[in-house]
């Protein structure tokens, strides 16, 4: 079976580990480049987009893939409809193994909001202390709200960092501490966390920090994902696979 896994996640670093060796399946792990330093994988890997869903086709069509796994960020939106085009176009198995979002627990003092726009509105007039902690592609939607005092943490240096002019960038990349988010917000004297509902646990302690502290968050909800069959399990995705490998 020739495999494409679109990636950039820890489920699809998951699964590449899972089916590294397996003689039975040739796959590749498709990352979008937006990371400079991605984490080695044991399996090929190519970086870069595919210019479309025309272009994912051609590439399912030159590289004979016989199915795909798109383990993609669940805030991917593009990049998974893109896959679920060009996978109904080539009549080819398709998979979205993801994530599941964060509940609202007991405690919790969430705003939920559909964009980053409508986050950066929720902040208001009053200059607050703010940690954005949505990654480094959507600063821009906070340039309208200057007068706040952001710290930032991403992976890499953000483009449109300094669109906000008062700010403190923190070059870090998970999994984070309790401890050490509830010292940060406290240091920081933090008045709003907001966060994109990514999932998952390495990111998950600055929920229970704020919920801990009685911090608003705002809550980014996720994309609408194209509807295809998905899972959260990766022993799901290997019988998936198994299923479809054995199919003639």
């Amino acid at each position: 079976m020739r495999l494409l896994i679109l990636g950039g996640t820890t489920e699809a670093s998951v699964l590449a580990d899972a089916i590294a060796g397996r003689a039975d399946i040739a796959a590749v792990l498709s990352l979008a480049g937006r990371t400079r330093s991605p984490a080695p994988s044991p399996i090929p890997t190519r970086i870069g987009g595919f210019g479309g869903a025309e272009g994912l086709s051609a590439y399912l069509d030159a590289e004979h893939i016989d199915a795909v796994v798109d383990a993609t960020h669940p805030f991917a939106a593009q990049m998974s409809r893109h896959a679920a085009e060009a996978c109904r176009a080539a009549k080819l198995p398709l998979l979205i193994f993801t994530r599941p979002p964060w509940e609202r627990q007991s405690g919790d003092r969430w705003i939920d909001v559909a964009t980053m726009e409508e986050a950066a509105r929720t902040l208001g007039d009053i200059p607050r202390n703010v940690f954005l902690t949505q990654g480094r592609l959507q600063l821009g939607a906070f340039a309208g709200a200057r007068h706040h005092r952001y710290i930032v943490r991403a992976i890499e240096r953000p483009d449109k960092i300094d669109a906000l002019p008062r700010h403190r960038l923190i070059l870090a990349r998970g999994p984070f501490r309790f401890a050490d988010e509830e010292a940060l917000m406290r240091a920081e004297s933090i008045e709003f966390l907001v966060s994109k509902n990514s999932g998952g646990e390495a990111t998950y302690a600055k929920i229970e920090a704020a919920r801990n502290l009685g911090l608003p968050v705002v809550m980014v909800r996720r994309p609408a994902k194209p509807d295809v069959e998905r899972t959260t399990r990766l022993e799901e995705v290997l019988a998936w696979l198994d299923t479809h490998r054995a199919a003639p």
